[in-house]
Parts: C-alpha cells; sequence; structure tokens
C-alpha cells in the first residue's frame, strides 16, 4: 500500500488488498481481548432481532465477511440450524477454523455469556453454541442471490474498501445473498478512515454515516431501523466517530397479478 501522505491516482479497493496477510492476532489483542461497552451495545442491539425468532427458525444464515470475530456467529446461531462463516482471508479461515476444531479461546467466554443473558436458548457450552457454524473459504461477492434465510455483517462493507462505489456494491449483495424477506443485521464502523492495525499495516476505510447507510438500505430492504453509537474510548483509535448499527428485510415475494 502506499506510504502516509503519499499521492494516489484513485482510491485503495478491495482487490487492491492482499487479505491473507491480515493481522489476526493484532486485531484481536486490540479490540477482542476484553468485552468492550460497544460490544455490549452491538450484542444488545442484534438480540432484538433474534429474540423474535425462535431457536433454529432460521435453516441456514450468513456471517458476511466473518473475520476472526465470535460473537456475531454466537448469536446467528441462536436462530439458526447452520452459519456459514464465509471469509477470504486465510489467517481469518486459519483462526476461525481452529477455534472450532480444538475450542473457542477464553476471551470469548464474557462475549457468550453476555450473548446467553440476552439469548437464553444458547447452549451453556460456547463450543455447543458455536456447532452450527462453518467455515467458508471464499470471496463473499460471489455469493449466490437467495441463498440464506438470514445474512449478517460486522464491519465489513466500509472496511474493504476507500472507493463509496463499491461501499455500495458490498451492501448491495449482502441484501441480494438472502432470500425475498430475509433477514439483515449489520454493525459498521462510522467515518472509518484508512487506518492502521499495529504499528505498521495500514488498511483500507470508507468514511460512511448513519444517513449514507441508511440512504443505501433504503432501496434494497422493505423494513429497515438504523441507529448509531459513539465512539468507544477503551478501543483503539482508529479515526473513526462511533458505530451504525442496522437491522431490515428484504422485500418479500411479489404477488401474482390479480391474486386476492
Amino acid at each position: 500500500m502506499p506510504a502516509p501522505g503519499s499521492p494516489r491516482a484513485a482510491p485503495i479497493r478491495n482487490d487492491d488488498v492482499d487479505w491473507d496477510v491480515w493481522p489476526v492476532r493484532e486485531y484481536l489483542a486490540e479490540n477482542y481481548r476484553e468485552l468492550h461497552p460497544s460490544d455490549a451495545a452491538v450484542i444488545a442491539h442484534h438480540a432484538r432481532l433474534y429474540r423474535e425468532l425462535a431457536p433454529c427458525a432460521i435453516a441456514r444464515s450468513v456471517e458476511f465477511g466473518a473475520g476472526p470475530n465470535l460473537y456475531p456467529l454466537m448469536l446467528a446461531a441462536a436462530a439458526s440450524r447452520r452459519v456459514d462463516a464465509v471469509e477470504t482471508g486465510a489467517g481469518n479461515v486459519a483462526y476461525l477454523t481452529e477455534q472450532l476444531r480444538l475450542g473457542p479461546d477464553a476471551d470469548w467466554q464474557p462475549f457468550h455469556a453476555l450473548c446467553r443473558r440476552h439469548l437464553p436458548d444458547l447452549p451453556a457450552s460456547l463450543r455447543e453454541a458455536l456447532s452450527p457454524v462453518r467455515v467458508v473459504h471464499g470471496d463473499v461477492r460471489a455469493l449466490p442471490a437467495g441463498t440464506y434465510g438470514l445474512a449478517s455483517m460486522h464491519f465489513v462493507a466500509e472496511g474493504a474498501s476507500e472507493d463509496f462505489a463499491e461501499f455500495t456494491e458490498f451492501c448491495r449483495l449482502f441484501a441480494r445473498c438472502v432470500v425475498p424477506g430475509g433477514y439483515l443485521v449489520a454493525a459498521l464502523m462510522e467515518n472509518l478512515p484508512t487506518y492502521r492495525i499495529g504499528t505498521t499495516s495500514r488498511w483500507p476505510g470508507c468514511p460512511v454515516d448513519r444517513d449514507a447507510v441508511r440512504a443505501v438500505f433504503t432501496a434494497l430492504t422493505e423494513e429497515l431501523s438504523v441507529s448509531r453509537i459513539d465512539t468507544d474510548p477503551t478501543l483503539p483509535d482508529y479515526g473513526d466517530s462511533g458505530m451504525v448499527l442496522m437491522t431490515g428485510r428484504t422485500a418479500p415475494p411479489a404477488r401474482p397479478t390479480g391474486a386476492a
């Protein structure tokens, strides 16, 4: 990637980045070695949607660009018979695979406990709670349309590119991968610039706010709720101004002409 402050003719796009070298351990150390207030707020927000769904009500859901974050998988597993954690980066895939095969790191236990407080039907064992999850090494942009009953996305579309048009396309593909009338749930960093993890690695960001997220998803959904939370001072300063939280449903199938 270009050095900070160097001129460049075009924004960094997703395919310009080597996601296989994403610094998994540094990212986890900076963000998920403890349960931060922002995590608790995201979990509480999402749980309101998941409580509307019976256990195993969703045959198949997807974590759209899973990264190494386990708590969205716990939440989705509360309502899903299968959860596909789709991820392109080799390091993230290796981490997720290890967590499911050997058992999750102890750092994830407080996240599981909080998810269970909101969703009591989630199994008491974290390993059992994650048993519906399957790791899929692949590009989320290639997911077939109408495959899932629910799609979940955390810090992906705005962190995959500096190009707003590409951000919009990621959101479109996210909504497209669910069936008509399917559920969408997401958390996005608000006003995220291009940022660093650790002291050296530099990664793209596309600054978006609540209004931008609402505008993009209004065209993709029939039911939509968008809110935000302030920046969390217990997290590293990536230059963002908080998080945007979203739930929605895609438009249901069109009724046949002349149907009563």
